[in-house]
Parts: structure tokens; sequence; C-alpha cells
């Protein structure tokens, strides 16, 4: 007689991001006593592009709905790979273009960790010492990751150029737009895009829609790489909380079409019927902030396993 083996439960894309956030976290915090720092990142990065593989969705909802998971430094920096990981693949980079644009999003801002902490609990304005550490913070970063054995240079350019634009006002050069990497650039949309739709102590997140508006206004962006990103990402991406035109509130669940879970009527009842946002009825009015949608709802709920704790 034979035994069955038990199914094997799908691999959940919320669980493997926050033990990546987890993860990472140890490794940044001693990157300096790490004999193979290359290794190991290299490993978090193929997983977090693992995880956007198997559910882009599921892992751009994650940088919307799971802001509490991790310290936010370490977790805006998962958050940009994902973002960024997630365009890329849909793009068509390959594989080994992919886990650069990886690894580097998430040492990205390894020569300020400390500080970014401090800066975002706080609405005041940086000092003269404060902005010199942000300005130096990409070359800084590089430094760090050389001493601990990373020799990528792909992977080190990213990390140096990614707060560079076309403008000339970016740092820490002020390079030209012909000598910014295409892979830096688009890290710097992403890195940018999370910040804005990250909430603060002292100010709430911006919605997904003003954030795109923002970077489409940005002449400091590349305009076809800044329109490849708008349209992977969308203006209402995974994860965002919304109001149908017939009242219902609930979530938009994926990118390529337009599917709403709804989770509440107009009248307030509650409800889990998964909307077709398109049409007089169910189109989408307008994107809101979680205190003005009140919905109270797991990840699980709305995505399955794939989002499982």
């Amino acid at each position: 007689m034979t035994t069955a083996n038990p199914p094997i439960a799908p691999v959940s894309v919320l669980r493997t991001l926050n033990l990546v956030t987890a993860q990472l976290d140890r490794v940044l915090s001693g990157l300096s006593a790490y004999s193979d720092a290359d290794r190991a990142l290299r490993q978090l990065a193929h997983e977090l592009a693992a995880a956007c593989a198997l559910s882009a969705d599921v892992a751009v909802a994650s940088v919307l709905l799971n802001q509490i998971a991790g310290r936010y430094a370490v977790r805006h920096c998962v958050d940009t790979a994902v973002i960024a990981c997630v365009v890329a693949q849909a793009m068509g980079r390959p594989p080994e273009e992919v886990l650069v644009i990886a690894a580097a999003s998430l040492t990205m801002n390894v020569g300020m960790m400390r500080q970014i902490e401090t800066f975002q609990n706080r609405s005041s304005a940086l000092t003269p010492d404060e902005r010199e550490i942000v300005r130096r913070h990409p070359s800084q970063s590089v430094a760090l990751l050389r001493e601990a054995g990373v020799t990528d240079e792909d992977w080190l350019v990213c990390v140096m150029h990614h707060h560079e634009n076309d403008a000339r006002s970016g740092c820490p050069e002020g390079r030209p737009e012909n000598a910014i990497s295409a892979n830096a650039r688009l890290i710097g949309l992403a890195d940018r895009y999370c910040a804005c739709v990250s909430a603060r102590n002292y100010r709430r997140s911006m919605l997904p829609p003003v954030t795109l508006d923002i970077l489409r206004r940005d002449a400091g962006h590349d305009p076809e790489l800044t329109r490849h990103f708008l349209e992977q990402i969308g203006r209402y991406p995974p994860g965002t909380l919304v109001k149908l035109a017939n009242g219902d509130t609930g979530v938009v669940t994926g990118r390529d079409a337009l599917f709403v879970h709804t989770l509440r009527d107009a009248a307030g009842a509650p409800l889990s019927i998964v909307r077709y946002a398109e049409g007089r009825m169910h189109e989408i009015c307008v994107a809101l902030h979680e205190d003005e949608a009140r919905l109270r709802f797991s990840m699980k709920t709305v995505w399955g396993q794939l989002a499982a704790l």
C-alpha cells in the first residue's frame, strides 16, 4: 500500500517578500562582517525576482498594502526592487539583467540606512550636512559594496547612477543624459514612485494616480522609459483602494485587466464580489486612502495562497 504525498502548498509571494525584507535587513546591517555578501545579496535578488515573475499582481499590491513589514529604510529598497523588476520583466529584459536590477535596488541606499529612518520620521527640511549625506549616498553605497566583495560593475553602476537624471540635477555627479544607464533610470523611477506611495509619520501616502501624474510631468526622466513604466504599473495598480460608480468600494486585483474585488457596497454592507471595472455602473470613479475606504481585509482574502502570510 502506497501513501500519497501531501499536496504542496503554493508558494506565497507575500511571504517570500517579507522574508527577503527580514534577511536583507540582517545583511545590510552587518555588511562589513559578511564574508560572502555578494552571494547572499544575489540570492535575495533571485528570490525577489522569482516572486515577481510568479505573480506581479501580488508583488505590486504588497507595495501598497504591506507597509508595516520591516523597517522603512529596508522595506523601501524591497518595494523599489519589486516595481523595477515587474517593469523590467514586462519589457522582456533577460533574467540576468533583471537580477542586476533587483540586486542594485536592494542595495542602493546602504550608504545611508541609519539616516533614512531619521529623515522619514520628520517633516522639517534637511540640514546642509544631511543634504550632503543624501548627495553622497550613491558613491558611499558603492564603496561599501566593493568592500563587502561586490565586483559586478553593472550592479555598482546602477547604484551609483540611480539618482542621476536627464536634467543634470541628480547626484552624486549631475551626469549628462547620455551617461546614465537605462537600468539606473528604471531604478530611479521605481525609487521615486515607491517613496511617493509610502506613508510617512508626517503625511499620508500619495495615491497611485497622483504619483503617476507627478512622474509624467517630471522633465528629469527619460520620456520613453517613463511611458513604459506608466503602462506597466498602471493608473490603478493592484492594491489600490477604489470606489466604483455604483458606490461599491474595493481593491484593484490585476494590472492587465482592471478587476476590482469589491468588499463593501454603497450602503456600507460587506461584499465579496469581483467586478470588471468597465461600463457605467462599475467603472472606477476615484482612488481612496485607507481611512476613506474603511476596508479591513487580509491580502489572502483577495489573492488566495499567493498572498498568505
